[in-house]
């Protein structure tokens, strides 16, 4: 995490005790998480903190299963090597669900760095839609299978496409769903805290965390639809209506582009998604997909001009299946954009594959439920 993120959490800490502790919470774990070592003098160097603010929220975090003790200090100095310490793995879960795949329901139990330890998955027919007790039934075995271990789940995260508030998932067309409180229907019937989050923003933390990204982050995912998210420093951006990165039927096309349900013309799910451009490489040779691709990395530049030139980001990367999002793909999209946003003042810009791999949703989902528990906004 940056200076200036740690900053900011330290700058909310309030007269009241109980938050001033959870403030220090979030900070340790910040800068263990995921995979740093730190002394306790390390982290009050770091920190700000006192020695002793440091050892009562060490210890209680400790006691809690949080984190651990986990050798000494390399150095040739003289006096007592200090403890360092790490994130435990072994006794906190999260059981994570991935709602995004289609006809695929997936769902796994993660230990606190989202990496998943069991796995569950329900097919869905294709004439079948995710409902809400599908949802509650899977929930409902993993948690049972955890139960039989004696593990703790501190959570369940939940990623979903769509328009995401509160737990409420106001739209997605994905899953044909309409004000579904996710949320509360799955707290009430299982009694643990439930994060429900888009599922690109989800993916986005993963990369944050686990992949090669920074604190300023712009993610694309373009699989069943296409979608993004944005990251400035380690904050995801929503925007007013929870509904920033829905860009999937932003028109590039408008006059000549495919028909769109939604009724315009040229969106960027009907240009650029997977199984529209499949559709329109199926017929073709080797030479007609690979100019299918290029215009698609093309069409995607063009879109991604506008905000790279607003935020000045410098990095963005794309998810999705390697058959569409793959170099062909993302060089004619990299071409296309260095053309549109070079300037004297503006950093190259670069755009790369994500190598997170197929968990990729289903881990930030675990993420995100750290970041709720641990107050890390």
């Amino acid at each position: 995490m940056t200076e200036h993120a740690l900053k900011r959490i330290a700058g909310k800490a309030k007269a009241s005790p109980a938050d001033v502790r959870r403030n220090n919470r979030s900070l340790i774990f910040n800068l263990l998480f995921p995979s740093s070592q730190y002394s306790r003098a390390d982290l009050g160097r770091l920190t700000g903190l006192s020695r002793v603010a440091v050892s009562d929220v060490v210890n209680d975090m400790l006691d809690e299963g949080i984190i651990r003790e986990n050798g000494y200090e390399t150095g040739t100095g003289k006096g007592k090597r200090g403890t360092l310490l790490s994130i435990d793995t072994t006794r906190l879960h999260i059981i994570s669900l991935d709602l995004s795949q289609q006809y695929l329901l997936q769902g796994a139990m993660t230990d606190l760095l989202g990496t998943p330890r069991q796995r569950m998955e329900v097919a869905l027919d294709p004439e079948s839609e995710i409902g809400i007790d599908v949802i509650v039934q899977l929930v409902d075995q993993l948690r049972t299978d955890i139960d039989a271990t004696d593990a703790t789940v501190i959570g369940i995260g939940v990623s979903c496409p769509g328009v995401v508030e509160n737990g409420v998932v106001r739209v997605s067309t994905q899953l044909g769903w309409r004000d579904v409180d996710l949320k509360s229907v799955i707290e009430s019937r299982f009694g643990i805290p439930v994060t429900v989050s888009n599922d690109v923003t989800s993916s986005m933390l993963t990369e944050r965390y686990f992949g090669q990204a920074g604190p300023d982050l712009l993610f694309v995912k373009v699989d069943q639809g296409v979608g993004a998210a944005l990251l400035i420093d380690d904050a995801p951006v929503h925007g007013v209506g929870n509904a920033g990165g829905e860009i999937g039927h932003i028109s590039i096309d408008p006059d000549s582009g495919p028909q769109c349900p939604c009724g315009k013309r040229g969106c960027m799910e009907m240009l650029i998604s997977a199984p529209a451009l499949r559709t329109r490489m199926a017929d073709e040779d080797r030479e007609g997909r690979r100019d299918i691709l290029r215009k698609a990395g093309t069409y995607l530049a063009s879109a991604l001009a506008m905000p790279v030139g607003l935020t000045d980001m410098a990095d963005i990367c794309v998810y999705g299946p390697p058959d569409i999002v793959n170099n062909t793909l993302l060089e004619a999209a990299q071409e296309r954009l260095n053309r549109a946003t070079a300037s004297q003042f503006h950093a190259v810009t670069t755009i790369r594959r994500c190598q997170c791999g197929a968990d990729v949703t289903l881990h930030g989902a675990a993420i995100a439920v750290l970041r709720e528990y641990f107050s890390l906004q």
